[in-house]
């Protein structure tokens, strides 16, 4: 599984080891007169970087090494350039055509002080088509300029270390966020929360794995203390129980991102199409008194509360020779096991009058509809399932009443909401406990520690345990390998925040140690 290093060799060439594997993924970059080396040489690129379509204000955006010369020529400035971060009203030119094209705003973002890290500008016009178009092929004709390609921006933001990795993510999620709870989940993570995290994560991997090569090559010269060992043992497992303390977070930040998955399922005629259409106030779905009219899943995507759902309306539970509507059951039922929510719809004039029998009559019914032949449901957790009893506009007042009240009591069954989605009775009291039940999926992405929000990030923390489980496979029977498994974590880290150094372990060897002193 890994290569067997012999104990000699490995003294011999400890140091050339380290480099070779240590190699960063993303090494740090160097600056030269306030510009990152390897941003120095590169192109100067161009872009509008506020939206598409007629707008008051547009923004076009250059970076890189010739953007005071484009800022010159298209500013008409001959000689100082403005103050930096400073709005200065200029005719905006095309300096070939000795043309005006608009009269905007410009502002100068000198290297290292901008987005990029490199010399920047800025040019605030005003948002037509024709201008817009006009100032971006002036800035095409500028020598050593190109347009931007699609996040080239941020990339080159990373590049210069002014972005991690988990930074650069959360501001491609603040740009789709959609609603506010992703919104707040984004911007904390823009912020650099999680990002903090891991990289705190690294140092004190960085740290044992220095250690414990320090052990390696220097303990038979008396130059090691004792226990260093044991401090190393205690390290990786406090640090492999907090990171599956981390995973199990029951994917609240991914499905935040992604939206939350809710079903609509049930018998055929019970009313789930109209609780779509009422839901998201639209005719999304056909409504038909006809069994069976709906074939295929139908989705719609909606903000319940400040929280994304993805709400998927599905076929009619129930046997059939028709082939079509066989598929679509298979289909509704797959829906279902993937669901984070699933509510139950049931016709309410379907329900014995006797609510003790009626809770008898809704159990087997959620047996019918939930439960597989590979794993048949006995409870259903209120966190992912709503009973929804729709049509109580069919039923007498004290009918209603008696069976909303103890059908509440009945702990056996997941939480019931009586509805009518032909009069909206009952709407508003679906609504709050959907909107409960979507929150607990999601948590509050403002308090606790931040939470997991890309499945590539889950991977390799996953990768990280069991690296560190490597590591207390082998402490007692080769040490070598054990090292490789903290390594081995290292990496794994580091893919996640896009920098792990060879350099800054033979740092802390150095600093703790004192070796060659």
């Amino acid at each position: 599984m890994f290569p067997f290093i012999y104990r000699g060799i490995w003294r011999s060439a400890v140091h050339t080891l380290r480099i070779s594997r240590g190699t960063p993924l993303c090494k740090p970059l160097s600056t030269c007169d306030g510009v990152p080396a390897g941003l120095a040489d590169a192109d100067t690129i161009f872009a509008l970087s506020s939206g598409h379509g007629r707008c008051g204000v547009a923004v076009v955006r250059v970076s890189g090494p010739a953007s005071a010369t484009a800022l010159r020529r298209m500013a008409g400035l001959t000689h100082s350039l403005p103050p930096p971060r400073t709005a200065l009203l200029r005719s905006i030119t095309d300096a070939q055509a000795k043309e005006v094209l608009d009269r905007g705003l410009v502002l100068w973002f000198p290297a290292p002080h901008s987005f990029t890290g490199e010399d920047s500008v800025e040019f605030h016009i005003h948002g037509g088509p024709a201008v817009i178009t006009a100032v971006l092929q002036a800035l095409g004709s500028v020598p050593g300029m190109r347009p931007a390609e699609a996040g080239e921006f941020t990339r080159r933001a990373f590049q210069a270390g002014k972005l991690g990795l988990t930074e650069v993510e959360g501001l491609g999620d603040l740009i789709h966020a959609e609603t506010e709870a992703q919104r707040r989940q984004a911007l904390r993570q823009m912020s650099g929360e999680l990002g903090r995290l891991y990289q705190d994560w690294s140092h004190k991997l960085k740290r044992c794995l220095a250690h414990v090569e320090a052990f390696i090559d220097f303990s038979e010269d008396e130059l090691i203390e004792d226990g260093v060992l044991n401090q190393v043992d205690r390290s990786v497992c406090d640090l492999q129980a907090e990171m599956e303390r981390h995973l199990k977070d029951e994917r609240k930040g991914e499905r935040l991102r992604s939206g939350v998955q809710v079903v609509i399922a049930g018998a055929t005629n019970a009313g789930k199409s109209s609780l779509l259409n009422t839901l998201c106030q639209r005719p999304a779905a056909i409504v038909s008194p006809i069994a069976g009219t709906t074939r295929d899943v139908v989705e719609t995507a909606l903000d319940i509360g400040g929280f994304p759902v993805l709400l998927s309306d599905t076929a009619g539970l129930r046997d059939s020779s028709d082939l079509v509507e066989r598929e679509g059951v298979r289909r509704a039922r797959e829906r279902v096991e993937q669901a984070d929510l699933t509510l139950v719809v049931v016709d309410s004039a379907h329900l014995p009058t006797d609510a003790q029998q009626a809770a008898a009559f809704l159990q087997g019914h959620l047996r019918s509809v939930l439960a597989t032949e590979e794993q048949p449901e006995t409870v259903f957790p209120a966190d992912r399932y709503l009973l929804v009893l729709n049509k109580t506009d069919l039923l007498p007042d004290d009918q209603r009443q008696k069976l909303d009240r103890e059908l509440r009591q009945v702990s056996e069954l997941p939480p019931v909401c009586l509805i009518s989605c032909h009069t909206d009775e009952g709407l508003q009291d679906f609504l709050t406990v959907l909107h409960s039940s979507v929150k607990t999926l999601c948590g509050d992405p403002l308090s606790g520690a931040p939470t997991l929000t890309q499945a590539r990030h889950r991977a390799h923390l996953q990768q990280c345990v069991a690296a560190l489980a490597q590591y207390q496979r082998y402490r007692d029977t080769d040490l070598a390998l054990a090292a490789e498994g903290v390594r081995l974590a290292l990496t794994s880290l580091g893919r996640i925040t896009g920098r792990v150094g060879a350099e800054e372990i033979l740092d802390i060897i150095f600093k703790d140690f004192c070796i060659g002193k």
